[in-house]
Formats: structure tokens, C-alpha cells, sequence
């Protein structure tokens, strides 16, 4: 992410926002409501446009194609190809309710990579093993708790196989009791090497797994670095006044 600037009409929400994320590694942004973290996250696949600046995954240059010294939006066609490699799971688990969890994890393999039903399938099933549903293949959403439901969110981004990982506060939805098997599912794929970016309130989460913290406020990154430090020994006002708060 370099200088990326968004605005929503005249309220500036992203200023200047730059942002490396080495390849697997686990990046965690933190701060208030209204600081710019979600609406970044967003701007990564290009679910928002930015107003200036460049976002690149993997070299690439997402949602926008360089001719000469100018850039031009691509066509939702091209937009939807880059959106293959960047999973994306968000505070509500979206699934499709008519759908049961093995058919909302091979979905999008077989309507949009285009794989066999047999492969897709297979690979659904073991997506569900991987995050602990192996025995709720066949249930549908309605039969499922609001932890089991985020796992199979958790699957069906990885079906389409990403290189990148986006996580929109994936258990702010959640009874407290059922945030631990979300953060293990999360943690295992951190420990396989998975890239991500995850937009959180769980510090224990983010001390313990995050390779680097950025504390964002006001639209602009406060305070980033290793996330022992940032979260241990914050070096700005701000920063501590935010972790004290959510202790």
C-alpha cells in the first residue's frame, strides 16, 4: 500500500496510508471505530476504490492498469479475476442459506475457477476438516452457531486457494465463548505460512501471532512495527491510550 487516500464525500477516511506486508507473514491493524482500518481492507481487493495512491499484491496492481503516466479502472470482469487470489472473510459470515456448508465452500471453484464437482467437492471437504467441520458438511447455515458458521467462511475463502488472506474483525458477530475455535482455525493457517491481513480487537490474538501491528487512528497508521513492540511498548500517546482501553 503506498500513500493510499480514500474520502467518502467530504470526510477523508484514508490519508497517506503506506503499508508493507511481506509474504507469510500476519499483519494486524488495530484502532477505534472510524480510523480507516475496514474501509483499507476493503480498498486491498478493491471492494472500495481508492482516490490516489497504488495498492500492489504480489507485484500486481490491483483494480487499476498502468498506460503511460496514467491509470485506469479495469472492467469488473478483470477486478473479479485479481479477487481469485485475495480471500476475504468479514464480521458476518455471508453464506448462502439455501446452501449447505460443503455446497457454500465449493461454489464459487466450480461456478467461477470453472473445477469438476468431483474435485471441488473433495477439496470442500477437506477445507471442513482443516477448520474443524468435518462432521457438518451436510448442515446448513440455519443448523449451524455463529463460531461454526465463520469457520465455513474461513473455508470457502480458501477454496479458490488465495495468496492472500483478508479478515474484517471476523469474531466481532460472536458470542464470546465462540471466538477461540475462529482464532485456532486462524492461528493454524498463520503456522502454514498463509499471508494475511486481519482487522481486530483481540490483542492476545495479535501479541501472539502477528508479525507486525499497525495501530491506525484519524485514517492515518499511528504506530506500526513488530507487534511486541507496538503492543508492549508503544512509543506514541495515542497508542497506549488505545490498548489501555481495550485491556
Amino acid at each position: 500500500m503506498r500513500r493510499v487516500r480514500k474520502s467518502f464525500g467530504a470526510h477523508q477516511v484514508l490519508r497517506d496510508v503506506s503499508l508493507a506486508v511481506p509474504a507469510g507473514t500476519v499483519t494486524v491493524l488495530l484502532g477505534p471505530s472510524g480510523s480507516g482500518k475496514s474501509t483499507l481492507l476493503r480498498c486491498v481487493n478493491h471492494l472500495e476504490t481508492i482516490d490516489g495512491g497504488r495498492i500492489l499484491v504480489d507485484g500486481d496492481l490491483i483494480g487499476y492498469r498502468q498506460s503511460g503516466a496514467k491509470t485506469h479502472e479495469m472492467s469488473p470482469r478483470q477486478i473479479a479475476r485479481q479477487r481469485r487470489s485475495i480471500g476475504m472473510v468479514f464480521q458476518r459470515f455471508n453464506l448462502f442459506p439455501h446452501m449447505t456448508a460443503l455446497e457454500n465452500v465449493c461454489e464459487a471453484p466450480i461456478g467461477v475457477a470453472g473445477r469438476s464437482r468431483a474435485t471441488a467437492r473433495q477439496r470442500a471437504r477437506d477445507l471442513l476438516d482443516r477448520v474443524g467441520l468435518a462432521d457438518f458438511a451436510d448442515h446448513y447455515p440455519a443448523q449451524l452457531s455463529g463460531g461454526q458458521q465463520q469457520r465455513v467462511a474461513i473455508a470457502r475463502a480458501l477454496a479458490m486457494d488465495p495468496k492472500l488472506m483478508l479478515f474484517d474483525e471476523p469474531t466481532s458477530a460472536l458470542d464470546p465463548e465462540l471466538v477461540g475455535d475462529v482464532l485456532d482455525v486462524m492461528r493454524g493457517l498463520a503456522d502454514d505460512g498463509m499471508t494475511m491481513i486481519v482487522v481486530t480487537h483481540e490483542i492476545g490474538f495479535a501479541r501472539g501471532v502477528a508479525d507486525q501491528v499497525a495501530f491506525m487512528d484519524g485514517g492515518v497508521i499511528v504506530e506500526a512495527g513488530p507487534a511486541g513492540d507496538v503492543i508492549d511498548r508503544p512509543q506514541r500517546q495515542r497508542t497506549r491510550n488505545f490498548l489501555e482501553s481495550v485491556r
